[in-house]
């Protein structure tokens, strides 16, 4: 991880200008963003915009003309001359109320903009995570990079287009206040511009400083949230009470906050002095430009009614000029980060799609015959072996047990099965097709599962269990059915609303579950799926008690009665329904045969078996 206090020396020139040119080139892309997300407001905003981009011009000649209007007036005394300066009051009310109008109404479209265009971002980052593998969750890169495209992908991309936006509209702003300029004086034109370069190369750089320290933190910021989660979430409540960890794990937090908030605090000191300092150069040209005016005036070159446009235009050009250079630098800084959503929006994905098109298919509603051969499998960036070597067939209706130390590779062939990762060596086929040509959708759907590490839906009791198959979730007597078959009807009609009530502690009136009553759902969810042809039982007693896992089990053998089974338990009660075992271990198979011929070898399975039978006696 790249350390956020390094400072890497100032690039040359023309390599920062190249990275610039890289960074912009997201532009184009964040403005289709905001045409998809909502034409009509991006039309009205643009023509809004040019509207007040021309109107600071126009107000201020109209001040010009009014005081010299006024000047006249009081020499000649002329009713007509003083109604002529009425009515250019009026004008300028009329200009004023419309510039007010106009600033109204971009608010209005700029927040109506934001809020379609956060959805659709956030919709192309869930979408785009649904296309995500397994192995890249369990990338640490692509996962900051997720993080960071979540934490800021629904903001940046408006601010980058309202930033363009603004730069537009002081861009011509500041050429209609330069013309009126260059006529009176044509070096405070040249003075306004020279003043502004140094700020905008400053600003430029810090933006682009902020946004590597941002970046960089990622890792570090996903420590600060998980932190914070085991404070605050009541999964974590009894241990941190019991062990006395909260003052260990706030001071951690404390440290980690300290650390960002000094490297804030260190950005923001430089901007600080940057700020103070083209401030005083920009004050400096701004009272050149005065003095030298209104010596002209006294001198009686120009009007009074120049020397206040030339003062005005001036001031509001620094303005301009100071929008233009902000939002150029504020622009850098959303590219940068809009760099990481398309980066993340365009990972390659489809991996898991079938290699042969179209995918062959498998006659539905029997079970086929599950061949891993020769099967070998390394984590990305590990050296060693997960698997290695295993060779294993399931006959239709067959079922296997799987047993092992923790790390003995168990749950890693399941994830092979369930084709979440692929072999690194060898193959695994399903009624004689490798699992690479089937479609994964397909495959999947023909699987039913019980996991150790179940998801707590925090949804209602009848969503819970109708989410194992999600078309059927509206489906109320397959859901009762599948309640029933699991054995969790009576826990549910005790619950306060039945059916409808709301589970886990996230939300208003949710109702919290011990683990054994979560886990009678999650058998619940599995079973949903009727006609899954293969099972996938892993570890589905942790959570209940001898007498409960007893009544599972035989649940378990009524609906397994016609359909391959994998069943993974460090419990030997379990695993002695199947009809063979397979003993893993250091990710090879070292065993494997029925119960009775297992002990009969006196190998490792005897011994597991014998020191778990001992804890009972």
């Amino acid at each position: 991880m790249k350390s956020t206090s390094h400072r890497s020396p100032a690039a040359p020139a023309a390599s920062r200008l190249a990275s610039a040119r890289t960074v912009f080139r997201g532009v184009p892309g964040t403005l289709r963003l905001v045409w998809e997300a909502e034409p009509g407001a991006a039309l009205q905003i643009l023509a809004v915009t040019a509207g007040l981009a021309l109107l600071p011009a126009g107000i201020a000649w109209v001040g010009k003309l009014i005081i010299d209007g006024v000047a006249a007036a009081a020499r000649a005394g002329d009713p007509a001359t003083r109604a002529a300066v009425l009515r250019l009051v009026g004008l300028e009310l009329g200009l004023m109320s419309i510039q007010l109008a106009l600033g109204r109404l971009l608010g209005l479209r700029r927040e109506l903009l934001r809020i379609a265009l956060g959805n659709l971002v956030a919709e192309r980052l869930l979408a785009k995570s649904l296309e995500l593998e397994l192995a890249h969750f369990e990338d640490s890169e692509i996962y900051d990079a997720m993080q960071n495209a979540r934490r800021e992908g629904t903001t940046r991309p408006l601010s980058l287009a309202m930033q363009l936006v603004t730069v537009g509209q002081n861009a011509i702003t500041l050429v209609a206040l330069s013309g009126l300029l260059w006529r009176l004086a044509p070096l405070a034109v040249l003075g306004l511009v020279a003043a502004a370069i140094p700020a905008f190369l400053a600003e430029a750089r810090l933006a682009g400083e902020s946004f590597r320290l941002y970046s960089w933190r990622a890792p570090e910021g996903r420590r600060l949230n998980y932190l914070e989660w085991i404070l605050t979430r009541d999964a974590h409540v009894k241990e941190v009470k019991l062990y006395g960890l909260g003052p260990l794990i706030l001071a951690r937090y404390r440290a980690l906050f300290e650390k960002f908030a000094g490297e804030d605090r260190r950005l923001a000191l430089r901007r600080l002095a940057a700020g103070v300092l083209f401030g005083l150069v920009a004050l400096a040209a701004f009272y050149a430009v005065y003095a030298l005016l209104a010596g002209r005036a006294a001198g009686g070159a120009i009007t009074l009614g120049d020397l206040t446009l030339s003062i005005a235009v001036f001031r509001q050009g620094q303005a301009a000029i100071q929008a233009v250079l902000g939002g150029v630098g504020g622009m850098y800084e959303d590219a940068l980060f809009m760099q990481t959503l398309f980066g993340f929006l365009a990972l390659p994905t489809g991996g898991e799609r079938a290699r042969s098109h179209p995918a062959p298919t498998l006659p539905r509603g029997r079970p086929h015959l599950l061949e891993l051969d020769r099967v070998s499998f390394r984590y990305p960036g590990r050296t060693e072996w997960a698997l290695r070597d295993v060779s294993l067939t399931l006959a239709p209706g067959e079922k296997l047990g799987l047993v092992g130390e923790n790390g003995a590779g168990k749950s890693t062939l399941v994830k092979l099965v369930l084709r979440l990762h692929e072999p690194t060596e060898g193959a695994i086929r399903y009624g004689g097709i490798d699992l690479r040509d089937l479609d994964p959708s397909d495959l999947r759907g023909r699987i039913g599962a019980v996991f150790q590490d179940f998801v707590r839906y925090q949804f209602t009791v009848r969503e819970n269990v109708g989410l194992g198959e999600p078309a059927r979730i509206e489906d109320r007597e397959r859901i009762a059915a599948a309640a029933r078959r699991a054995g969790a009807t009576a826990l549910i009609e005790e619950l306060p609303r039945g059916w409808d009530t709301v589970l886990g502690g996230w939300f208003e009136d949710g109702q919290e579950l011990s683990a054994g009553q979560w886990q009678k759902l999650a058998v619940a969810r599995a079973f949903m799926r009727e006609e899954a042809e293969l099972l996938v039982f892993d570890e589905p007693t942790a959570a209940i008690d001898a007498e409960a896992e007893h009544d599972l089990f035989e649940r378990f053998q009524r609906l397994a009665a016609a359909r391959t089974a994998l069943v993974i338990s460090h419990r030997f009660s379990t695993v002695r329904i199947a009809d063979r075992i397979a003993v893993l271990h250091a990710g090879r198979i070292e065993e494997l045969g029925t119960h009775r011929e297992l002990l009969a070898r006196r190998g490792r399975y005897a011994h597991l078996f014998e020191l778990q039978a001992r804890g009972y006696a």
